[in-house]
């Protein structure tokens, strides 16, 4: 059986013994999307969130609870397209900038100025490490922002501070996987059938070549499969935690400029 490795599920004593042999805290972060007729929205965070659990299982450190909200409602978000809004049942203008509260740039700064509180949280619980982990591919680019900020505060502050990182599930094994990466084809819609087969239904998707809306990439999403999602996710776990012990290992190296993000140091 696996050990529950989930921040909000432990009590205290548990907590400080894994963070005592692990100090590395995961932190999914996703959104609430259209992945297809044939995947759940939350398909992205839920990825992130079983890569994360993945990681402190086999690891060693803890997995926070998933951030599902606060993303951009303008930008990168396939929602936005006219199919996928017209079978969600949404109003035209639904994502129209002027009706919404913030605007683009706004809502960008707003959501790195999150994470960066995330990351200040994760500091305060006593980790030396803290991982965000983008389910929702844009959100590297997020991740990345807020990593290189705090960490130039952790320069500036002149004292050993916690280290952070951000990481993308298909960018740690691209060079294995040619079909690494898509939106509900068959990269992810087989790493969400591994996680949580009964939300998918491959059923509802048309015959292989048909229209596929909102979504596709190399694999066909009609091609995916349980088995191949579990390959991958292994395979990105083993990089994301090769990456992790060199970092904790070797907390100098890392604090140089633009270090923070190098991967492959080990």
């Amino acid at each position: 059986m696996d050990p529950e490795v989930r921040y909000h599920m432990l009590r205290p004593a548990q907590i400080v013994a894994r963070r005592k042999e692990c100090p590395v805290a995961y932190v999914p972060i996703g959104t609430l999307e259209w992945h297809g007729v044939h995947n759940p929205v939350g398909a992205d965070t839920l990825q992130a969130e079983g890569l994360a659990i993945l990681c402190a299982q086999k690891g060693g450190g803890l997995a926070f609870p998933p951030l599902y909200y606060g993303e951009s409602r303008i930008e990168a978000l396939v929602d936005t397209r006219e199919g996928p809004r017209q079978l969600m049942g949404l109003r035209p203008d639904a994502f129209a900038p002027e009706n919404q509260i913030f605007s683009a740039t706004d809502q960008a700064l707003n959501y790195n100025k999150l994470l960066l509180h995330i990351l200040d949280e994760i500091e305060t619980l006593g980790f030396e490490l803290g991982v965000l982990v983008a389910g929702h591919y844009p959100l590297v680019d997020y991740a990345r922002a807020a990593v290189l900020q705090f960490h130039q505060r952790m320069r500036a502050s002149g004292r050993d501070r916690m280290l952070a990182w951000a990481l993308v599930d298909y960018l740690l094994v691209k060079d294995r996987y040619d079909c690494a990466g898509d939106h509900g084809g068959g990269w992810e819609t087989s790493h969400v059938m591994a996680l949580h087969p009964d939300t998918v239904d491959l059923s509802l998707l048309p015959p292989k070549g048909g229209e596929l809306i909102g979504c596709g990439g190399k694999l066909a999403p009609q091609d995916a499969t349980p088995e191949f999602g579990r390959e991958t996710m292994e395979a990105a776990a083993e990089v994301a935690i090769r990456e992790v012990r060199h970092r904790l290992a070797n907390k100098k190296m890392y604090w140089g400029h633009g270090v923070c993000l190098r991967e492959g140091l080990q």
